[in-house]
């Protein structure tokens, strides 16, 4: 029976694989003019006993003055997969952000430096429609240096609506001890709801 249930599995993921091999070639990459850029949202999860904390922040740009917090609580209906983050977070990352207003999102996780060159801020900013920026404090393996730089401590890379050089200077300007501070503000806002 566990020979079954883990082939069933595998083959789910399989096809999940496949279908974000489909969906990777849907992210627009084009540079942002960054002097139309107000604002900018930053978006974080944490887990505790089966629920998932969303976190949204947004602060002005470039001063990075916060002007919007909201949190959301959801149970957790997927586990954590290795490259499959996207099928954990989307549903919290959503219900924080559903109707906020801002110029460009920044997702705790990867975007286009993903083995199958589409993460979590790449996914997000699809089904958003919005520019995106993928922040992560580590690099997934397999996954080309080219897709990704590393400001301070962050690893950035494209979600969506953005190019990597836009995105980088987007992270630079918000930075803080290394690393984007409405991403900062927005962990810490998810551990609190908890």
């Amino acid at each position: 029976m566990t020979e079954l249930r883990n082939y069933i599995i595998a083959e789910k993921l399989r096809k999940i694989a496949e279908l974000q091999g489909r969906l990777s070639k849907k992210i627009v990459e084009r540079p942002l003019d960054l002097s139309g850029v107000k604002t900018v949202g930053a978006v974080d999860v944490s887990y505790r006993k089966g629920e998932a904390v969303s976190a949204l922040v947004i602060c002005t740009f470039p001063e990075c003055q916060p002007i919007e917090t909201r949190t959301a609580k959801v149970g957790v209906s997927f586990p954590y997969v290795p490259t499959f983050f996207f099928l954990r977070e989307t549903m919290p990352i959503l219900c924080v952000v559903k109707n906020a207003d801002f110029d460009v999102l920044l997702v705790e996780g990867h975007g286009r430096a993903h083995p199958r060159g589409y993460g979590l801020a790449s996914h997000i900013g699809l089904i958003l429609g919005k520019p995106t920026i993928g922040v992560a404090k580590k690099p997934l393996r397999n996954v080309p240096e080219g897709l990704y730089r590393k400001v301070g401590k962050a690893y950035v890379s494209v979600g969506h609506l953005v190019d990597l050089g836009s995105a980088v200077r987007i992270v630079r300007e918000l930075d803080e001890k290394g690393y984007p501070k409405p991403l900062r503000l927005a962990d810490r806002l998810s551990k609190v709801r908890r």
